[in-house]
């Protein structure tokens, strides 16, 4: 990778995630699972940022805006669209964590804009300032809607997109297939439809280049 300080940075996250993760074991399982054997890891719809076309290799996160560990592995994933650039194709799907008070508003708002072609936007302000609305226990839709408006967006179709239960349905429709297929904490990645488990600040690089060659 291109710094020293990611191995800490990751392995910190990881750490996190672990915790998270039994928290979401726990808030989960209280609920009546859907059919795994329905489940598929990219749907037609889901949210596709880099596209390698035929023979790329295809890399699927299941993310949380509001998880720490999913915003300490994204610039590790930002590095890595760079860097295999043609040669992977990079989905994102959602998995807001119940314990996350805005992880739910700020997909909303993610799922809001990709209605207008404007998810990767939307996607990297939500990241880039985490540290700003993360772990807020109010709702920070005010100040995503701000983060629409900076990007341009038609804030008429905006409004009525987040107003929409259709668009927080798509959300929880990316929540439910996770779950069947036995996501528990975030970010949770899937290469070539199989699930990874994360080890090492490396295990990812490691995955796609193994899958390459």
């Amino acid at each position: 990778m291109k710094t020293n300080t990611k191995p800490l940075i990751i392995t910190a996250a990881v750490l996190v995630a672990v915790i998270v993760a039994g928290l979401v074991a726990f808030l989960v399982t209280r609920a009546q699972a859907p059919d795994p054997a329905a489940a598929a890891v990219v749907r037609e719809d889901s949210h596709v940022l880099d596209d390698g076309g035929d023979g790329a290799v295809t890399v699927v996160e299941f993310l949380d805006f509001e998880c720490e560990a999913c915003g300490a592995y994204y610039p590790v994933v930002e590095d890595l669209r760079q860097e295999y650039a043609g040669q992977i194709t990079y989905v994102v799907r959602y998995f807001p964590l119940p314990g996350h008070f805005n992880s739910t508003h700020s997909a909303v708002a993610a799922e809001a804009a990709a209605q207008q072609g404007r998810f990767e936007e939307m996607y990297q302000r939500l990241f880039d300032t985490q540290a700003e609305w993360g772990e807020a226990q109010e709702s920070r839709a005010e100040l995503f809607r701000s983060y629409a408006a900076d990007l341009g967006l038609d804030m008429t179709a905006y409004d009525a997109a987040v107003a929409n239960p259709k668009t927080e349905q798509r959300v929880r429709a990316d929540f439910d297939e996770g779950r069947a297929l036995g996501v528990g904490s975030t970010p949770t990645f899937f290469v070539n439809g199989q699930p990874l488990v994360i080890e090492r600040w490396n295990d990812l690089e490691t995955a796609i280049q193994a899958a390459l060659y």
